[in-house]
């Protein structure tokens, strides 16, 4: 048995390959932040009288972003075809708010050197059923990006003092292989899975 090892080792050191395998790197992931407002944004008006038409903003590398907004709530997505993507029809069941907000971009380090973002996490202000004028409740949204679509991951109470940790994590282990109009957003903590 030692000596079959021995030659398999021999053997793959004549191709120059390590004999020991060696488990593949995970990516350094790295946060990168821009703040946008809708009130410097482009503003195109709605149609009906419940749509308050779209801004497009600029964000990460000058990624576009796509804000919303109709019958009380928001709706954000991201890239060249945000309005295209279904992050551009998901939104929040209560009334919600993010007409301006600082946008976490979770970026990851490629083989090459070249770093890609793969998701986003922005705090969206939300109604709680108590809320009189001023909604209280706070959601961070994680948002997949990519070429395989941009949508909702998951949803993190943002009140949580380890809302923005968690909210990381649910990106971080599942943006990437998020399927878009298959599977189902998360709102467990990510940490509990």
């Amino acid at each position: 048995m030692t000596k079959s090892i021995v030659v398999a080792a021999a053997g793959l050191a004549l191709l120059g390959l390590p004999a020991v395998a060696e488990p593949a790197a995970s990516p350094l992931i790295v946060s990168v932040y821009t703040k946008y407002d809708t009130k410097n944004c482009p503003h195109q008006r709605g149609k009906d009288v419940e749509d308050y038409g779209s801004w497009r903003c600029g964000g990460y590398a000058g990624i576009p972003v796509l804000v919303s907004a109709g019958d009380q709530r928001m709706l954000i997505s991201f890239g060249r075809n945000a309005a295209r993507e279904p992050a551009a029809s998901q939104t929040l069941p209560s009334f919600n708010n993010a007409y301006e907000g600082t946008i976490e971009w979770r970026l990851e380090t490629l083989p090459n050197g070249k770093t890609r973002p793969f998701a986003t996490i922005l705090r969206w202000n939300v109604r709680q059923e108590s809320d009189e004028r001023t909604s209280t409740g706070r959601t961070l949204v994680v948002t997949r990006l990519g070429p395989n679509g941009v949508c909702h991951v998951g949803y993190v109470d943002g009140r949580d003092p380890k809302g923005n940790e968690l909210a990381r994590q649910l990106a971080d282990r599942h943006a990437r292989k998020f399927r878009c109009g298959t599977d189902d957003a998360r709102q467990t903590e990510p940490d509990k899975d």
